[in-house]
């Protein structure tokens, strides 16, 4: 490699010198701007934590919905600080690098809401959910087929305990989309059940014994009155359907429905032995036939208050969930704190 002469040396290195230096000038003389930009950006800062925690309208917001308050605590306060950094770039005049870094945060974005489609739709879905407080915790609820009481509701999921004590997490977004039933947001709710009666039985016996009986458990309502409805009549008899109603903040409904559904069938039993079988037989007998009840039949009455079997097991897993839990107990829940 051939040497450069010593005078083209000795020029590079003082262009590059007066290059360092001029670039020493105009930082020294920028030095000013610079500080105020970067006091621009800390007030910012500043000002956004002031107005975020001092904002009334979020005030009124959070008492509504408090589990949305870090969210939109955390947007004011994102907007004032980008609003300060805009500032801060156009004063040091950098307005290109300000469209350069709004154009590659949307392509970011766009990038990133592809990728993290799904992430993105159970967060919203979470957070409208959280809006909408469609159920409270300890709601008994059905979702695209799945039944368990309400755990809790995470920015990703909504987390129920079904009747065997197991932990079913659904996407946000499935629940926000799906029909959802809850039976717990109206304290009352109605139980029916079927009972074939023998041919030639009287209805309107087997009907006002049916309801009688329905009326003499303590669990079920006066008001709806409990009722008897002809289902079917067939040649091999016919099909009544007892239907009544309860309080779920005092009764459980499996319980009381059984505890009803074998009242009504000793009444029947006991008053016109009406009680269906589902196979027919043919008995042979000499004298008068006696009504024969179920052994043990006319025992103490059955337990119908309201089961608290899962109430230990939904606390443990709120405790769990309370740091992501954007939902709020409502005064109609039946959530049990141990």
């Amino acid at each position: 490699m051939p040497a450069l002469p010593s005078g083209d040396l000795s020029d590079r290195f003082g262009a590059a010198l007066d290059q360092v230096q001029a670039k020493l000038l105009a930082l020294a003389a920028g030095a000013p701007l610079l500080l105020l930009a970067l006091v621009i950006v800390v007030g910012a800062i500043w000002i956004g934590g002031l107005l975020s925690r001092h904002l009334h309208i979020l005030t009124r917001l959070s008492k509504r919905n408090p589990y949305i308050d870090g969210l939109l605590r955390g947007v004011v306060k994102g907007v004032v600080v980008l609003a300060g950094v805009l500032v801060a770039l156009d004063l040091l005049g950098a307005t290109p690098l300000i469209g350069a870094l709004l154009g590659s945060a949307g392509l970011v974005g766009l990038v990133l809401g592809f990728a993290f489609k799904d992430i993105a739709e159970n967060y919203v879905a979470g957070v409208l959910l959280s809006l909408r407080q469609p159920f409270s915790p300890g709601d008994t609820v059905r979702v695209d087929g799945h039944e368990g009481k309400v755990v809790a509701l995470t920015s990703r999921a909504t987390v129920l305990m079904t009747i065997e004590g197991n932990h079913l997490m659904l996407p946000n977004a499935l629940v926000f989309k799906s029909v959802l039933l809850n039976f717990s947001r109206n304290p009352k709710r109605r139980f029916d059940f079927e009972l074939d009666l023998n041919p030639g039985a009287s209805l309107h016996g087997a009907m006002d014994a049916g309801i009688a009986a329905l009326k003499s458990l303590d669990a079920v309502l006066e008001e709806p009155a409990p009722a008897a409805l002809i289902m079917r009549i067939l040649p091999v008899g016919a099909t009544l359907q007892y239907a009544g109603w309860i309080d779920q903040t005092s009764s459980d409904l499996p319980k009381t429905r059984s505890e009803a559904l074998r009242r009504v069938m000793k009444a029947l039993l006991i008053t016109a032995n009406a009680a269906g079988e589902p196979v027919q037989r043919i008995r042979l007998e000499r004298g008068e036939a006696e009504t024969q009840l179920p052994v043990d039949e006319n025992g103490a009455d059955r337990d119908t208050s309201v089961d608290h079997a899962l109430d230990d097991q939904i606390g443990k897993a709120r405790r769990e969930e309370t740091s992501s839990d954007l939902l709020k107990p409502a005064t109609h829940s039946r959530e049990h704190t141990p």
